[in-house]
């Protein structure tokens, strides 16, 4: 035998032998912890500049504490806190700085209420004292620092009250506040869900007033869930939601004088929804954001807190929809020159108004998207943001003037980066990411982005990896229905061209959303690793009407959600298939929430392309969803009756011929199980056969204790079984 091909022999040996070595992920180790990230838990910057704080947690034990560290040496400078030890302080789980930083609020026993609230029991730790002083016996929401630190305002049973920390004194600011009626200083279910919008309170900065928002939920209808619990009988959670086309609550603006113990209400011109306040720098000026109920008209107001008389800064319009919470940065200036972002251009950017609201710049421009504003440097005049402009899969660093000029991008390596900057923007943490390199947190200086120290670079994570079978992600483009996508595919490790393999597609699709994103792995890419090992090819699409590549190439979508992203789906499986390593007749789909909606109708409406869908806590017709999310994209069902029916997953039920999985959450309350339950009806009135799970008491997560493990263990077997 020749040298060549003893080599070859035996290097072909010691691969198979390698690749015999490494471990296949299991289900189990995904959720129990095994490839968790190292993170700096609530970073908090500090207003001398030098020194930044992290939380450190040990639940088991009922540890925790605040450190802090020196930003330029890294170097651990003292322990602001720690609970254990006499007792004296209790285990928190978050915390917050008064303005002097003399002050901590410390949140503990937090319960979650939905999505992003909770309650919890909170205490005011005296760094200068060492006082512990708890805020309220009961459970309350949201609690705040006065600016001067010597107050704490805070919600309890829908009504605003303040704790004065030297009297210890509680003031009632509110009286009407009642359980599915009446909200005041906290949003609905429906703001926060969809504005993000949970405290509805703020201070102004001389501490004497507070502007709130009042909800009268009255009008909107109620909505009952069972609660199945281990009792004889089930109870029942009874809330407000307004569906598509129903009543919303009437949210009024407040201001609160602590001095005069008196309340105004301030008229707004324009005021169906008021998704944001937020104090202006000049005393007695308070911004507000006010929209239509079609969304596609906003305004900007300046109140007047003496008078309470609003005037408008700001108007923009769209011919379809305006969404706030990926567009429409505010912040304003020491001057109260403000900077905003817009699709204006037909692409998210930066403009810098003046006072007045006149236009002073655009100050970023072309085919890209600014996707995150850290801030404004006043002293060096940069503005800090992240945007798409290395492509869209990807998130950079980068500072500009407000004169528009001096662009630096600060960011290097190709993948996904975010910032905290230090109180005096002398420097930022980094985290970064790619879909190869988990969760690296990295000291830069800002002016320039030079590197100055590695934080964490989960090292260990990867050496660990190291052990496991795992394929890379590989980016590519699709060019499909007159648009070039983003895509990836994930191949089993000892991919062969030669074979044909099944493909199963992963997709969520909804307005503005991204699943192709040069980032680090979550729960599903590990499921979907387990699933390459098993000799699956998985691959994700991201259709028309997905964010970052434009304005045009979002709101197509407009009135027709389910139309262009189910179409998308179908070519694109269906070019897919034409690949020689490509089994055509083993073509599958899953997604979870809208992911689901468009799984259940991929594989209705492409039958003849999809053999098997996987649907997890579907939306089944958008008559069933929310107002403000539902009729953003596709006005109300009185307006668009052809929209809602025409892409509903309930109108093509009998076109089920593939094996179909459908699951959902019975508590869950975002999206809700009769969701599953009229399509669950639909199916069977024609006579289709198909697979199903209800998860008790699961919201929309499907998450709490082996649930999640459970439902990714069907989903295995499923497709095990009929793909």
């Amino acid at each position: 035998m020749k040298l060549r091909s003893l080599l070859l022999l035996v290097f072909c040996c010691l691969l198979n032998q390698a690749f015999a070595q490494q471990k296949k992920i299991s289900l189990e180790e995904i959720w129990n912890g095994t490839f968790n990230t190292e993170k700096l838990e609530v970073l908090r910057t500090m207003q001398n500049g030098r020194e930044y704080t992290v939380l450190n947690t040990n639940p088991a034990k009922g540890l925790s504490s605040i450190e802090a560290y020196d930003y330029l040496t890294q170097e651990k400078t003292r322990t602001l806190l720690a609970s254990g030890g006499s007792g004296a302080i209790p285990y928190f789980t978050s915390y917050e700085f008064s303005r002097d930083e003399s002050r901590i609020l410390l949140a503990t026993e937090e319960e979650s209420l939905f999505r992003r609230s909770t309650r919890g029991i909170y205490y005011v730790y005296d760094l200068k004292g060492g006082n512990l002083t708890p805020i309220s016996r009961e459970k309350i929401r949201e609690p705040r620092f006065s600016p001067n630190g010597r107050q704490v305002a805070y919600v309890l049973e829908n009504n605003i009250y303040v704790f004065d920390l030297s009297s210890k004194t509680t003031r009632q600011l509110t009286f009407d506040g009642e359980i599915n009626k009446i909200i005041n200083g906290v949003a609905d279910w429906v703001y926060e869900e969809e504005f993000s919008l949970v405290r509805a309170f703020e201070w102004n900065e001389e501490g004497d007033r507070i502007a709130f928002l009042r909800f009268d939920e009255s009008e909107v209808p109620e909505f009952s869930m069972e609660i199945y619990g281990q009792g004889l009988y089930p109870l029942q959670n009874r809330f407000k939601y307004p569906k598509a086309g129903e009543d919303n609550a009437f949210v009024s603006l407040h201001l609160y004088d602590l001095e005069s113990k008196e309340t105004r209400r301030v008229p707004l011109p324009l005021d169906y929804y008021i998704p944001r306040i937020q104090w202006m720098n000049t005393p007695g000026q308070l911004s507000v954001m006010a929209l239509n109920r079609h969304q596609n008209r906003l305004h900007l107001y300046k109140v007047d807190a003496q008078t309470a008389v609003a005037s408008l800064l700001l108007e923009e319009t769209d011919s379809t929809w305006l969404d706030i919470t990926q567009h429409h940065f505010l912040d304003f200036l020491p001057d109260d020159r403000f900077l905003w972002t817009s699709e204006a251009d037909g692409f998210n950017h930066l403009y810098l108004y003046d006072k007045n609201g006149s236009l002073i710049r655009q100050l970023t421009s072309g085919p890209w998207e600014v996707t995150a504003v850290y801030g404004h440097d006043p002293e060096k005049d940069r503005v800090y943001y992240q945007s798409t402009e290395t492509g869209s899969i990807n998130r950079d660093l980068y500072s500009i003037s407000t004169g528009g000029g001096k662009k630096r991008q600060l960011s290097t390596r190709e993948g996904t980066h975010s910032a905290e900057f230090s109180a005096d923007y002398t420097y930022y943490i980094d985290t970064f990411s790619n879909s190869s390199t988990p969760p690296a947190f990295t000291l830069h200086k800002s002016h320039t982005g030079e590197l100055i120290r590695i934080i964490k670079d989960n090292a260990a994570l990867l050496r660990r990896l190291n052990a496991y079978e795992l394929s890379p992600k590989e980016y590519s483009e699709i060019e499909i229905n007159g648009q070039v996508l983003n895509m990836w595919m994930v191949k089993p490790q000892e991919f062969d061209p030669a074979v044909a393999y099944p493909l199963l597609m992963f997709q969520y699709s909804g307005p503005g959303s991204q699943k192709v994103a040069n980032t680090w792995l979550d729960s599903n890419d590990y499921w979907h690793q387990v699933l390459a090992s098993r000799g699956y090819i998985v691959s994700c699409v991201d259709g028309r009407g997905t964010g970052y590549k434009g304005r045009d190439f979002e709101k197509l979508t407009y009135r027709e959600l389910g139309k262009y992203e189910v179409e998308d789906q179908i070519t694109a499986a269906t070019r897919l298939s034409e690949l020689p390593y490509i089994d055509s007749g083993r073509t599958g789909i899953w997604g979870w929430s809208y992911g689901g909606f468009m799984a259940a109708n991929c594989l209705l409406q492409g039958n003849d392309t999809f053999e098997l869908g996987i649907a997890v806590a579907p939306v089944t017709s958008w008559r069933f969803y929310d107002t403000i999310y539902t009729e953003r994209y596709m006005r109300t069902p009185g307006e668009n009756q052809e929209g809602y029916d025409n892409n509903s997953p309930l109108s093509h039920a009998g076109r089920l011929k593939g094996d179909f999985l459908l699951v959902h959450g019975s508590a869950d309350d975002n999206v809700h199980v009769q969701n599953t339950m009229r399509l669950i009806d639909a199916l069977v009135r024609a006579n289709k056969q198909f697979d199903w799970a209800i998860y008790p008491d699961q919201n929309h997560s499907i998450a709490a204790g082996n649930t999640r493990l459970h439902l990714y263990t069907l989903m295995t077997n499923f497709l095990t079984e009929h793909l």
